[in-house]
């Protein structure tokens, strides 16, 4: 263990959300010896084309289960419904709560400008939370923090209102096959409704061995963008010789109503970063 252990909550809006956005970043945590814990907001009982309702939340919250025991990290899944959330004071309160509960040091999530409503609400949750968590009177059953937290958000490629503007630039190359570990407990997702919602369902192999290379490969071309996106930063972290062949990041920008994510903050909540 660190001298100072970290408390990262990465709250997402269904399970493998944190995974496919923040894996390889929480995987250089754990490594470090901090602790990180992974929320999806609702029970993913929406995300499939085959089953759906308490089957399909069951199956989820199983795959999220062990998604998590790969990392040895704990993985909740709340009870909101998927496709169904709403920025409501009920769900505000629970986040609030739930922040306050593990008090840390460092929170990500969604963007506020998302293509899925669910995603987009979950940030506007976290974000409505922020300061919120630090006043008495509001849930008052959970003591309030005496500090708001930072707050960042996770990578995405929306142009519009804005691209992400990151600060903070992680070589995830060294813990692809982490992440990989964790996206093939997803099998509900990675298998089975994204292939078909891309219409990619032949592409997937039979053979386990053969499906997760598929797998590592999907995940790869999901990814695959951001560093050249974000170039600049990478060669300003990392030095011009490495950055310029850094090719797998995973790149984070502070969220305004957190506390500041300035560069003594990142060098405390990044250790692994130059």
């Amino acid at each position: 263990m660190t001298a100072e252990t970290l408390k990262i909550l990465i709250i997402g809006a269904h399970p493998d959300d944190c995974d496919l956005h923040a894996g390889g970043t929480a995987a250089l945590w754990r490594g470090h010896g901090h602790d990180v814990r992974f929320v999806s907001v609702t029970n993913g009982e929406s995300g499939h084309h085959q089953m759906s309702g308490e089957e399909l939340v069951t199956r989820r919250r199983n795959e999220a289960a062990a998604s998590g025991a790969t990392l040895e990290i704990r993985y909740d899944v709340l009870n909101n419904r998927d496709g169904y959330l709403q920025p409501t004071i009920e769900a505000r309160f629970e986040i609030i709560a739930l922040i306050r509960q593990y008090n840390p040091d460092l929170i990500l999530t969604h963007r506020p400008n998302d293509y899925h409503p669910d995603h987009r609400y979950t940030s506007q949750l976290v974000c409505d939370a922020a300061y919120m968590v630090t006043v008495p009177p509001i849930v008052p059953e959970v003591p309030a923090l005496r500090d708001n937290p930072i707050i960042a958000y996770l990578s995405d490629t929306f142009e519009r209102p804005y691209r992400l503007a990151p600060t903070v630039a992680v070589d995830i190359e060294p813990v692809l096959d982490k992440v990989v570990a964790m996206l093939d407990c997803h099998e509900s997702q990675f298998y089975e409704w994204l292939p078909y919602n891309m219409r990619r369902e032949d592409e997937v192999p039979s053979d386990p061995d053969e499906r997760l290379k598929w797998l590592k490969g999907f995940y790869l071309g999901w990814i695959d963008s951001f560093a050249d996106r974000h170039r600049d930063l990478v060669i300003a972290t990392y030095g011009p010789e490495r950055g310029r062949t850094i090719r797998y990041i995973e790149a984070f920008e502070p969220c305004e109503y957190g506390a500041p994510l300035n560069e003594a903050a990142i060098k405390r909540l990044f250790p692994f970063v130059p």
